[in-house]
């Protein structure tokens, strides 16, 4: 097995500094991140406030220590309902062809025509604008993705001689799906699970920036970006530092994504 490259391990920092940062967050802040101080609106950088405030004078640091928490809740939560309902459906149509597969497998594309965002329109319309609604609506829209993965990863292995003798003895297929296959495809689902987390983190702000994700006074990046611009002349460092957040972690767990796709997928090892 290959190691992690240089630039797995660049990703595992900033995964590791975005998660430590929101642990951190759920014990200590700088200062209340909803707590307004009128007073204070709209100032610079300083050894009081490390990012300065926003124009309702809360601390801006702690907001992005904050949104770390809401972000990170997000992509596990989305990333966790897609694979909850793609692994087991992907796996399925793999073990399963014919009539199963093509009902599976049509299924995941018919969802692939409703992406995040539209889903997330329609749910807030239904349920109001919620964390909850957000993370729904992008576990929802991820499943396919773990469909496609899983069904491709179990084609492979059902192709091995221990899975014919398996058969040959009559083992049932549950018992092969969790004896054989899944340990086999974890590697992959693993890689699938880090790709889609950076992608659950850029849907959760574009729904936060238009208003159909976190609702305020709750920190999340996207709403920090949203709320940004009417300051945009006077402040422009409000935008700079939500979007940084999210351009770095997004860039982390893309970075380990690749990574972890050297490591664990065979055909590029063997390569």
């Amino acid at each position: 097995m290959r190691r992690l490259t240089a630039a797995g391990w660049i990703g595992a920092f900033i995964v590791g500094i975005t998660v430590l940062t929101a642990l951190v967050s759920l014990v200590w802040t700088p200062y209340d991140p909803v707590h307004a101080m009128p007073y204070d609106r709209l100032l610079g950088s300083s050894t009081e406030h490390l990012l300065g405030t926003d124009r309702y004078g809360r601390d801006v640091f702690s907001r992005i220590m904050a949104g770390a928490r809401i972000t990170l809740l997000v992509g596990l939560v989305a990333v966790g309902i897609s694979a909850l309902f793609g692994v087991p459906f992907g796996i399925l149509a793999g073990m399963r062809r014919g009539l199963a597969e093509t009902l599976i497998m049509r299924g995941a594309d018919l969802l692939l025509a409703f992406p995040a965002l539209l889903l997330a329109i329609v749910a807030g319309a239904t349920f109001g604008p919620s964390t909850l609604t957000a993370m729904t609506a992008i576990g929802i829209a991820g499943i396919p993705g773990f469909a496609r993965v899983a069904r491709a990863g179990t084609l492979q292995v059902m192709t091995q001689d221990y899975i014919s003798s398996a058969r040959v003895s009559h083992v049932p297929g549950l018992v092969i799906a969790g004896r054989h296959v899944l340990p086999n495809i974890a590697g992959v689902i693993i890689v699938q699970a880090s790709v889609a987390f950076a992608l659950a983190i850029l849907a959760e702000a574009a729904l936060s920036f238009l208003g159909l994700g976190t609702s305020p006074p709750d920190p999340s990046w996207g709403r920090m970006l949203q709320s940004a611009q009417a300051s945009l002349g006077s402040a422009p460092q409000l935008a700079l530092w939500p979007g940084l957040a999210i351009a770095l972690t997004v860039l982390g767990f893309n970075l380990l994504g690749d990574g972890l796709r050297d490591v664990l997928d065979p055909q590029r090892s063997r390569r």
